[in-house]
């Protein structure tokens, strides 16, 4: 039983304790502002971790806010509107659906981006599948998460002098972070086991609460466990093939089978990508085992399961040797009542010596099948085109629902309020309404510009806070922090290109004529600069080799400092980036880029997007909202990205440069704020995850559900 008072709290004020161990307060600003003015030092230093700030704070400053009277009606307000998010009752689901009420969704994923506290993540697949389950509890979705539980998380970056990338993991003190241990009615930890080879591996679980939905994250360092098994879930994506596969193992199978133990029979089963298409198979054993046939047990699992797939390319999906598969599962596929090849089959498109494809399992066994855009649905039907050979490609089973973003979470605070003024207090409520959004040609110029030069001058201060903060505490060379974005410009207009650096994302595509860049970043009254951040997968040295190639570039003072590479991109920092940046820079080789939600962040905060028309951007793109890159050029890739490139310097020069810095009487670029409210108005209502999360029930849940009850 969850404690109402964890900590040393005055009575008056105890609400917090149960607060802080619910990341609803992560998307309230109301929520977030009754922890920080507790002492807003503290806050800050403590990385916004409201469970660490009430662990450490002096009781004394507790006593003094329990007797303020204008901090308790903050209080009052925060957890009376917390109670009501949380409870049961008017909600989108509810609604509209109150035959389903008593059903339950499970949504697998390995990755979870719910807070910068809690290092779950390592990029969009993880940030998308945090918002997700934010908008489940928004909107009253019966939904659990399940993933998995890394105490080292995913690594911190520092960048050397040399530009090199170097990874740092800290241990999560989980006695300082909003989770708590599952247990049993009996208060002893609850624990399940996992088949691996001839041993178990034992798995316990820890639950965070997201709203109304809970996470439950799986964990294998137990001392009941072997010193080998008890770091699997230790990293994210970490280790080799093997290591890999028995995370997946884990999450697939131990999911399953913790969500049992607990009780909970969901009736809709949904794997965000292939890492944990386990879980469909475990379903189809428990059937079997239970006196099914095969074939039934099959059928009953792809009625009631959804596979979204976020890969573009066949090499990006998860694989595994035959005899990792044979030297694992040998005890467990005669438990589905089958042979070697028929277990191998179902991870396969034909070839007998074929690797196990997770991608395949999970098109196989799910019944409702998804890309995470228009596009990319196109490209997964031509992909997969060879499991269905007897089909018209057109006509390949796998849909498209294209990925949106929680606009509470990601629209900055001040736009928030600014909108309640101009399409009011009840907005949020309706942010997939088209019509509605037609309110923001009602908000004054002067008004959207100040509050994104406000914003502006917030990230830029956030930099140049992470650059001093590095030089102080670490003594590096002074060019480090130059390169970091010390010298930034709050008037210059600023473009941002913040993703996972990797070859197919091309970062370096607008480096590609250095003597043109740098005539374009030190124009004196029409200045640019460019702010860089991301991370390299540690075993990517192209990826790293990238970085330490815009690095050295930021050091460069021929650019001017107008090239800046912030290290360590984070959801803290992500969130600073796409409400402050003037242009968002997406440049991925084209039918390669699956959605990219960071794009649509951007525009949500007006940034106007400089993309290739892939992805997302392929629907957002209307010609008014930002501009589309050329893919220019034929042949050989070289030719294509100079070509390319070529097509991003002309639209700075002729288009974007002049219309950011034509300023009438008043100061004001009026054409430029008049694309700003294009893109908020034209995609906000398209590319939120409101949209999306009723798209996926109406399309997908809703047909598994009732699929259950004929």
């Amino acid at each position: 039983m969850e404690s109402h008072n964890r900590f040393n709290l005055p009575e008056r004020i105890e609400g917090l304790s149960q607060l802080s161990y619910n990341l609803w307060w992560s998307w309230h600003p109301d929520a977030r502002e009754v922890f920080k003015v507790l002492d807003r030092s503290m806050w800050k230093s403590y990385g916004h971790n409201p469970v660490k700030l009430l662990k450490d704070i002096p009781y004394y400053r507790l006593v003094a806010r329990a007797g303020d009277a204008s901090y308790l009606s903050l209080y009052d307000k925060t957890i009376a509107d917390f109670k009501t998010s949380i409870a049961p009752g008017n909600t989108w689901f509810e609604r509209t659906h109150p035959e389903c009420a008593d059903q339950l969704i499970a949504y697998f994923s390995l990755e979870f981006a719910v807070h910068f506290s809690l290092p779950l993540y390592a990029g969009g697949l993880g940030v998308l599948a945090g918002d997700y389950c934010k908008e489940a509890s928004d909107l009253g979705l019966p939904l659990v998460g399940v993933g998995l539980m890394y105490p080292q998380g995913y690594f911190h970056q520092y960048i050397s002098q040399d530009g090199w990338q170097s990874e740092v993991y800290d241990q999560v003190d989980f006695d300082e972070v909003a989770v708590s241990r599952v247990c049993t009615p009996d208060g002893k930890p609850l624990m399940v086991s996992v088949p691996l080879d001839n041993v178990s591996i034992h798995v316990a679980a820890w639950v965070l609460n997201l709203g109304r939905v809970k996470l439950y994250l799986l964990d294998t360092n137990l001392d009941a466990n072997p010193m080998s098994y008890r770091n699997l879930s230790a990293r994210l994506y970490g280790g080799d093939r093997e290591i890999r596969l028995l995370q997946e193992l884990v999450i697939g199978i131990g999911g399953v089978r913790v969500l049992r133990a607990l009780g909970l029979n969901p009736t809709v089963w949904h794997a965000n990508e292939g890492h944990t298409t386990f879980m469909l198979m475990e379903r189809i054993r428990e059937m079997v085992q239970n006196g099914m046939a095969l074939e039934e047990a099959i059928s009953k699992v792809q009625e009631t399961s959804v596979f979204t797939t976020h890969t573009p390319v066949p090499a990006g999906n998860d694989t595994f040797a035959p005899e990792l598969i044979d030297k694992y599962f040998h005890n467990y596929w005669s438990q589905l009542k089958m042979d070697r090849d028929q277990f191998l089959k179902m991870g396969t498109i034909g070839g007998h010596d074929e690797a196990f494809n997770m991608t395949v399992l999970g098109l196989k066994l799910a019944g409702f099948r998804n890309g995470v855009s228009k596009l990319h649905g196109q490209v997964c039907r031509k992909m997969w085109h060879g499991l269905w050979p007897d089909v018209e490609e057109d006509n390949v089973p796998i849909e498209s629902i294209t990925n949106g973003v929680h606009e509470r979470t990601w629209i900055a605070p001040q736009y928030q309020l600014l909108f309640r003024q101009y399409m009011g207090n009840d907005w949020m409520k309706h942010q997939d309404d088209p019509d509605m959004w037609q309110n923001m040609l009602l908000i004054p110029d002067e008004s959207l510009w100040g509050m994104h030069r406000w914003l502006k001058s917030k990230l830029i201060n956030s930099v140049l806070y992470r650059a001093r903060r590095r030089w102080v505490r670490d003594r590096v060379a002074p060019i480090q922090p130059l390169a970091m974005g010390a010298l930034l410009d709050n008037d210059a207009l600023t473009i941002g290109f913040c993703r996972r650096f990797t070859g197919y994302k091309r970062a370096s595509l607008i480096l590609r004529d250095a003597a043109r860049l740098k005539r374009i970043l030190n124009r004196n009254l029409e200045p640019v600069q460019i702010v860089f951040a991301g991370k390299a997968h540690p075993s990517d040295e192209d990826g790293k080799k990238l970085i330490q190639q815009i690095y050295n570039l930021a050091k460069d003072p021929d650019f001017g400092g107008r090239i800046a590479f912030i290290e360590d991109y984070d959801l803290h920092l992500a969130r600073d980036i796409v409400c402050g940046v003037d242009v968002w820079l997406n440049t991925p080789r084209s039918l390669m880029e699956a959605s990219g939600t960071s794009g649509q962040k951007a525009s949500a905060n007006g940034a106007l997007n400089l993309s290739v028309l892939d992805g997302w951007w392929f629907e957002g793109y209307n010609g008014q909202n930002g501009w589309a890159v050329e893919e220019r050029g034929g042949g050989d890739p070289d030719t294509i990205d100079n070509q390319t490139a070529k097509s991003i310097y002309d639209l700075l020069e002729e288009q974007i440069i002049p219309l950011y810095y034509d300023r009438d009487a008043e100061g004001l670029p009026r054409g430029w704020i008049k694309m700003m409210k294009e893109t908020m108005r034209s995609n906000s209502p398209l590319f939120n995850t409101s949209r999306m999360a009723k798209e996926y029930t109406e399309r997908f849940y809703l047909k598994a559900i009732h699929s259950q009850h004929k």
